[in-house]
C-alpha cells in the first residue's frame, strides 16, 4: 500500500439542520413531495420512532474558486419539526492528499457567510413545498452543521492499518496548521471499528467513515443526534426567553388589583403549564426518535456522540429551567386559590354586612 492511498469511492456530505416547526405531519408531507425521489439512504439496523422522510432534490453547484462542484442535495424530515439538508459531493479515483483537499473545498463552500453558499435557497425551497405539513411553523435562526468524510473502497484496501497508512487529522481538525501531539490524540480518542476493515472516527463538527461492508447506519446515528442537539437548544433559548418574561408577569400580575388577581394569576399559570406540557412533549419526542438498543455498536456510538456534542448537558440544563417553571405554576396556581378564597371570604362577609345594614333600617 502506498503512503498516498487513493480513494476509488467515496463522498463529502455537508449537512445543515434546522427547526422548521413544532412539529411536521410526515403523512402530508409525504404526498407534497410525492413527484421527488426518494433518497438513498442506509440506516442499517437502527429504528426510528417515526421514520424520516428522505427525499431528494435538485442538484447545487458549489463554487470553490475557479471552479464549480456539483453536489446532490437532498432533505430528510423529522416529525419533530427539525429538517436534515444534505449536499453530497461524489469522490471517485483521488488520491489521499487531493480528498482531503475536496473535503476543505465543500466546507468552505458552503460555510456561513458564503453569497454562493446554497442553504437559504434549498431552505425555502423545502419549507415553501412542505408548508401546509407545518404545525406552528418556526423561524427561529437556530442551526447545526456537520460534515461527513465518507469512503467507500481504495484502490488498494488498507485493512486493519487505515489509521497507520493515512492521516485522518487534516481531515478532521478544522486547524490547517500542525497540531500537537495531545490535541491529535484528543482528535482521534473517539474511534470506532465494528468489522476488522472498518475504520469510524467522530469529532465535533466532522466525522471520518470508512465502511467498505456498507453502511452500518453510523451516518444516520450522527445525524439524529445533531437533530438531538438542535431540539434541545431551540428549547434551552426559548425558554431562556420566557424565564424574564414569566417574572416580569408575576410581578405585574400581583400588583393587579385583589378582584382581578385570581382570574390572572390563573391564566397565567394555565400559560406556563401548557408551556412545559409541550416542551415534554417535544423533547421526549426528540429522545425517543432513534433506538440503538439493539445494537451494542451502535449504541456504543449514539452514546458517545450525545456525550461530545454535550447533549447530556443541554438536557438537564433544559429540565432545571422547566423545574423552575414548573414551581412557579405550582405557586401561582396556589396563591390563585388562596386569592379567591380571601376573595370568596370578603364577598361573605360583605353580603352579611349589607344584610345587618337592611335589617338594621327595617328597625
Amino acid at each position: 500500500m502506498s503512503l498516498a492511498p487513493v480513494v476509488r469511492q467515496g463522498r463529502v456530505i455537508a449537512q445543515r439542520l434546522f427547526d422548521l416547526a413544532y412539529a411536521i405531519d410526515l403523512s402530508q408531507a409525504r404526498v407534497l413531495c410525492a413527484d421527488l425521489p426518494a433518497a438513498h439512504t442506509s440506516s442499517g439496523p437502527l429504528t426510528f420512532g417515526a421514520p424520516p422522510l428522505r427525499v431528494q432534490l435538485p442538484p447545487v453547484a458549489l463554487c470553490v474558486g475557479d471552479h464549480t462542484l456539483i453536489g446532490e442535495a437532498s432533505v430528510h424530515v423529522y416529525d419533530f419539526g427539525a429538517i436534515t439538508l444534505a449536499i453530497a459531493v461524489p469522490a471517485e479515483d483521488l488520491p489521499w492528499p487531493v480528498f482531503a483537499e475536496l473535503a476543505r473545498q465543500v466546507e468552505e463552500a458552503v460555510a456561513t457567510g458564503q453569497s454562493s453558499a446554497p442553504w437559504t435557497s434549498l431552505l425555502e425551497s423545502v419549507r415553501s413545498r412542505i408548508a401546509t405539513a407545518l404545525e406552528r411553523p418556526s423561524h427561529a435562526v437556530i442551526q447545526e452543521d456537520y460534515l461527513l468524510m465518507v469512503v467507500d473502497t481504495f484502490v488498494e484496501s488498507p485493512g486493519e492499518a487505515l489509521c497507520r497508512v493515512v492521516d485522518l487529522v487534516p481531515l478532521l481538525a478544522a486547524d490547517a496548521r500542525p497540531l500537537s501531539a495531545d490535541a491529535r490524540e484528543a482528535l482521534l480518542s473517539h474511534r470506532f471499528a465494528y468489522l476488522a476493515d472498518d475504520c469510524v472516527v467522530i469529532a465535533r463538527d466532522r466525522a471520518f467513515l470508512y465502511q467498505p461492508q456498507g453502511d452500518a447506519g453510523v451516518a444516520a446515528v450522527l445525524e439524529v443526534a445533531n437533530a438531538q442537539l438542535l431540539e434541545l437548544r431551540y428549547y434551552a433559548s426559548l425558554l431562556d426567553a420566557e424565564l424574564p418574561r414569566m417574572y416580569d408577569l408575576v410581578a405585574r400580575t400581583r400588583s393587579a388589583l385583589p378582584i382581578s388577581a385570581p382570574g390572572r394569576l390563573s391564566r397565567l399559570a394555565r400559560h406556563l403549564y401548557t408551556l412545559v406540557a409541550e416542551v415534554t412533549e417535544l423533547t421526549e419526542k426528540v429522545d425517543n426518535a432513534l433506538q440503538v438498543t439493539g445494537h451494542p455498536y451502535l449504541a456504543r456510538i449514539y452514546t458517545t456522540t450525545l456525550e461530545l456534542f454535550g447533549v447530556p448537558a443541554l438536557g438537564a440544563a433544559v429540565d432545571n429551567k422547566l423545574a423552575i417553571i414548573r414551581d412557579t405554576y405550582a405557586a401561582l396556581y396556589d396563591e390563585a386559590s388562596v386569592s379567591r378564597a380571601g376573595l370568596l371570604e370578603l364577598t361573605i362577609i360583605a353580603l352579611i354586612t349589607v344584610e345587618l345594614v337592611l335589617a338594621l333600617f327595617r328597625i
